[in-house]
């Protein structure tokens, strides 16, 4: 067969694939390409056509999930067993800010992150690489936790602590803040403050404890200029191996992170100042450029799901639906009583505040502990 015939042939065979792929388009709507651009199940076709479009993919593809996050080890054994979609892990450790570089370096390759679990500083100031997506439970959601359309929804939230080891600080207890200033003490934060929201909250509890208030986290970046001055601040991301070696014995992080750490080490504790009770949520958001698009949205149809809350809550995480699943009667009763006990006022930085807050470190957090 020479080149012309074959040319031929290909003409032919292109012009109808296109016209078979026209007439299947005016179908029920719910093929792998429509779902990139779908705003909720419903919209395309119902939630079993979005079971077989995530299906036909076979894949998902997340970052910075911890399997000791929250629970997320079990979160994504369970979305697995129950659909059969293998997820891939990037990352695990990563920050905020690295999930939504990684949309951004990865685009266009079957790579990229489907999904991130962000801090509300980056998703608001990212929202132009996310697509909007509306959850079947979307009406349990408070109107302040989620973006209108849905380019980004509060999922689980907590309280930040100081998590300590009383085997390895002086004394072997923790009752202020000013504790930590104390000599023989070693403090780490589980991050970088300028990248990471769990980091940036720890600054902001500092702050808050030391005479700062929501509005000036000066005095948080001054408290640990002075542990680092004194010797006590530890220059080390504290994540799960760190608490389990050692090498970060005092770790600010939030309360259902810092709890779970209590299995690989009997002597820890969780300290949650009565005076800088800071809370704050995570949100979920969908890539606009998500290589698998259907198991992008099966994925947060499952995190919102009954099944998925309660799994956020017996991580010791406190899913955004609890108030609704308490009065619908689906809430885990034995998982939301063993949350960690919070005695002062809680206190919720805004959206503005977090920014702020997020850009006054990025001009002076580097000084402060070098």
């Amino acid at each position: 067969m020479n080149w012309h015939r074959i040319h031929r042939l290909g003409l032919v065979l292109g012009i109808i694939t296109l016209l078979s792929a026209a007439c299947g388009s005016t179908g029920g709507g719910n093929t792998a390409s429509t779902w990139g651009t779908a705003t909720s199940a419903a919209a395309n076709g119902g939630m079993d056509a979005l079971v077989t479009a995530a299906k036909k993919e076979g894949k998902l593809n997340v970052i910075a999930l911890p399997p000791d996050w929250a629970n997320y080890g079990a979160i994504i054994s369970g979305f697995t067993a129950k659909y059969g979609i293998r997820i891939d892990s990037a990352n695990p450790n990563g920050s905020s800010q690295q999930e939504v570089d990684a949309i951004k370096q990865l685009q266009g390759t079957n790579r990229a992150p489907d999904v991130v679990d962000v801090g509300m500083k980056v998703a608001l100031a990212n929202t132009s690489i996310f697509t909007p997506y509306q959850v079947s439970t979307w009406n349990d959601i408070l109107a302040g936790q989620k973006e209108s359309t849905g380019l980004w929804v509060q999922d689980y939230g907590g309280f930040m602590g100081i998590g300590y080891d009383t085997s390895r600080v002086p004394g072997g207890t923790i009752t202020a803040v000013s504790d930590l200033l104390k000599p023989g003490f070693k403090v780490a934060l589980a991050g970088d403050p300028t990248q990471s929201n769990q980091a940036l909250n720890g600054v902001i509890l500092a702050s808050v404890a030391n005479g700062g208030s929501l509005d000036d986290v000066s005095k948080g970046v001054d408290f640990f200029h002075t542990l680092k001055t004194k010797g006590n601040f530890v220059p080390v991301v504290g994540t799960s191996a760190t608490v389990k070696a050692g090498q970060t014995p005092v770790l600010f992080e939030w309360d259902y992170l810092s709890t779970s750490h209590g299995k690989d080490v009997k002597t820890w504790k969780i300290f949650v100042p009565e005076n800088a009770t800071i809370g704050g949520y995570y949100a979920q958001a969908i890539s606009k450029t998500a290589p698998h698009p259907a198991a992008a949205r099966l994925w947060e149809e499952y995190l919102y799901s009954d099944e998925g809350q309660n799994l956020w809550l017996k991580g010791g995480a406190r899913p955004v639906r609890q108030a609704a699943m308490e009065k619908a009667g689906t809430l885990d009763k034995a998982a939301a009583a063993a949350l960690p006990p919070v005695t002062g006022t809680p206190q919720f930085p805004t959206q503005d505040q977090q920014t702020a807050a997020g850009t006054y470190l990025a001009s002076h957090w580097s000084q402060a502990i070098s």
